[in-house]
C-alpha cells in the first residue's frame, strides 16, 4: 500500500523538493497593490460615496424638520454642529484614518496576527475617547454654547441636543472605529451599507422623536438627537458581530487580548495627531459662528445652512480619501512608494473636480439647496449670499481632505495639520481685523473662502516636500518587537 501511495504522488508536487534552489511560488495578487490605480480608487470609493449620499439626505431632512421647529431651532442646531461633526471627522477621520492605516500597513506586510491586535487596540482607543468626549461636553458642552452666542431659546434648545447627544457620545466612536478596522482591510462595501441603512434609520427616528407622530410626542432637538444615537447603535452592533464571528479579513479576540504599547503608538501617531485637523477645523467654524452671531439669528442659521452643505460636498472627498488609505497603507508597507504617491495625486485630483463642479454650479443656484430649509426671507437671503461667495472655494476643502487621508495612509500626516494650522492663524487674524473695521457679513463670508483656498494649497506643498520612506522599513517590524 505504501509503494501505491507513492506512486500515486504527482511529479510536479514533489519537483520542488528536489530541487532547493528553486523559487518559492509567487504570493497570490492583491488587488489594491496590483490592479490599475484610478479603477481600484474608484471601485473602492463607490460604496464610500453610496453611504455619504444617504448622508446627504439625512442632512437635508434633518435639517428641514429641524426648521419646522422653527428659525430659532436652526441657529441652534448651527451652535451644536461644529460640537457634533468635531465627533463623526475625529472618530471616522481622524482616528479612523490612523486605524484604517495601521491595519492596511500590517496586511501590506503580511503581518495578519499584528492586524488583529491592532483592531482590538483601535477599539479600547474608541471607547476612551468617546467616555471623554461625554465627560467634557456634558461639564463644558453649557458654557461653550453660550460663549458661542447662544443666548435665551436658541440655547436651550442647543443644549437639550448636547445633552442627548454627548450622554451616547461612545456610540458614535465605537460605529466609526469598526468602520475604520473593516476599510483597512480593503472592505469598503460592508461599512458602507450599514452606514447607508443607518441614515435611513436615523431619518425616520430623528423625525419621528423630533416632530412627533400620533400618539408620540414632540420632544424637539433632544428628539433628534436621541434618534441619531439609536440609529448608530443599531450600525454599531451588526458591525461588531461581523467582525468578531470571524467574517472580516482580521479576526480580533478580546480572550488573547494583551495590551501591547506599541499597538497605540502605531495607531496613535497617525490618529492621535490627525486628530488636530478636524480640531482645528471645527474651531474655525466655531469662530466664525461666533463673529457672525453679531449679525443677528437670520445669518448664523443661513450660514448654518451653507456649512452644511459644505459638509456634504466634502464628504465626497472624504469617499474618496478614506478609499485610498488602505491602497496607500499596502503599497507603503509593501515598500511600493512611488505607486502609493501616485494614488495619493490621483485621489486629491478626483477629490477637486467632484467637489468642484458641483459646488460650483451651486454657487449659481443657491436657491435650490436653502430653499429646501427654510421660508424665511432673511435667513434665505444670508445663505444665499453664503454659498455665492464660499461654494465655488469648496474644491481647495476636498482638495486638503482627499490629501490628509492620503497621508495618513503614508503615516505621514503633520504636513496637512500644519496647513490646517495655517488656516486658523488665518481665520483668526483677518476675522480680527473684519471686526475692529466693523467688516459685513459678506466680508467674513470672503474670508472663510479665502481660508478654504490656504487650506488647499498648503496641503499640496506638504504632501510634496514629505518623504514617505519609512525608516528602515519599521512598519515590518514583527509583533514580538513591541
Amino acid at each position: 500500500m505504501s509503494d501505491v501511495a507513492v506512486a500515486e504522488l504527482p511529479p510536479v508536487a514533489a519537483e520542488p523538493l528536489l530541487r532547493p534552489g528553486a523559487a518559492p511560488p509567487p504570493p497570490p495578487k492583491n488587488p489594491l497593490l496590483d490592479d490599475a490605480i484610478l479603477p481600484t480608487l474608484l471601485r473602492l470609493s463607490w460604496p464610500n460615496m453610496l453611504a455619504l449620499t444617504a448622508g446627504t439626505c439625512v442632512v437635508i431632512a434633518e435639517t428641514s424638520y429641524i426648521g419646522r421647529l422653527g428659525t430659532e431651532a436652526l441657529a441652534a442646531m448651527a451652535l451644536v454642529f461644529p460640537f457634533v461633526i468635531l465627533v463623526m471627522t475625529m472618530s471616522g477621520g481622524a482616528m479612523g484614518g490612523g486605524v484604517a492605516s495601521a491595519i492596511a500597513r500590517a496586511l501590506g506586510s503580511g503581518d495578519h496576527d499584528r492586524a488583529a491586535a491592532l483592531a482590538i487596540h483601535a477599539l479600547l482607543i474608541g471607547l476612551g475617547l468617546g467616555l471623554v468626549s461625554t465627560l467634557v461636553m456634558l461639564l463644558f458642552g453649557a458654557k461653550a454654547l453660550e460663549l458661542l452666542g447662544g443666548r435665551g431659546n436658541v440655547l436651550a434648545q442647543a443644549i437639550g441636543y448636547v445633552h442627548i447627544f454627548f450622554a451616547g457620545a461612545v456610540v458614535p466612536w465605537l460605529m466609526n472605529t469598526l468602520a475604520a478596522i473593516l476599510r483597512g482591510t480593503g472592505n469598503m462595501k460592508l461599512p458602507s451599507l450599514i452606514i447607508l441603512l443607518s441614515a435611513m434609520l436615523q431619518v425616520v427616528l430623528g423625525g419621528v422623536l423630533g416632530l412627533g407622530l400620533g400618539p408620540i410626542p414632540s420632544f424637539g432637538m433632544p428628539g433628534v438627537a436621541a434618534g441619531t444615537l439609536t440609529a448608530f447603535s443599531i450600525g454599531m452592533a451588526v458591525m461588531a458581530w461581523y467582525i468578531f464571528s470571524g467574517r472580516a479579513r482580521v479576526q480580533p479576540s478580546l480572550r488573547t487580548l494583551r495590551i501591547r504599547r506599541g499597538m497605540f503608538v502605531d495607531i496613535l501617531k497617525v490618529g492621535a495627531v490627525a486628530c488636530f485637523t478636524p480640531l482645528q477645523s471645527v474651531l474655525s467654524i466655531i469662530i466664525f459662528t461666533h463673529m457672525l452671531a453679531h449679525f443677528g439669528t437670520a445669518v448664523l442659521a443661513g450660514f448654518g445652512i451653507g456649512a452644511r452643505l459644505e459638509f456634504m460636498l466634502t464628504s465626497l472627498a472624504f469617499a474618496v480619501g478614506i478609499a485610498s488609505v488602505p491602497m496607500i497603507g499596502m503599497a507603503i508597507g509593501a515598500g511600493r512608494i512611488k505607486r502609493a504617491r501616485s494614488i495619493a495625486w490621483i485621489a486629491a485630483l478626483v477629490s477637486f473636480l467632484t467637489v468642484g463642479v458641483v459646488a460650483t454650479a451651486i454657487a449659481f443656484f443657491p436657491h435650490l439647496w436653502v430653499d429646501l430649509f427654510t421660508s424665511d426671507a432673511a435667513v434665505k437671503l444670508a445663505g444665499e449670499r453664503y454659498l455665492q461667495v464660499a461654494a465655488p472655494f469648496y474644491a481647495f476643502i476636498g482638495l486638503s481632505i482627499s490629501l490628509y487621508f492620503s497621508a495618513q495612509g503614508a503615516a505621514k500626516v503633520l504636513g496637512p495639520v500644519l496647513a490646517q494650522s495655517a488656516r486658523l492663524i488665518f481665520v483668526v487674524i483677518g476675522g480680527w481685523l473684519l471686526m475692529v473695521n466693523h467688516g459685513s457679513a459678506g466680508n467674513f463670508f470672503a474670508l472663510a473662502a479665502a481660508s478654504m483656498v490656504l487650506l488647499g494649497l498648503g496641503c499640496v506643498v506638504s504632501v510634496l516636500v514629505t518623504r514617505w520612506e519609512p525608516k528602515k522599513m519599521a512598519v515590518m517590524a514583527p509583533p514580538m518587537l513591541d
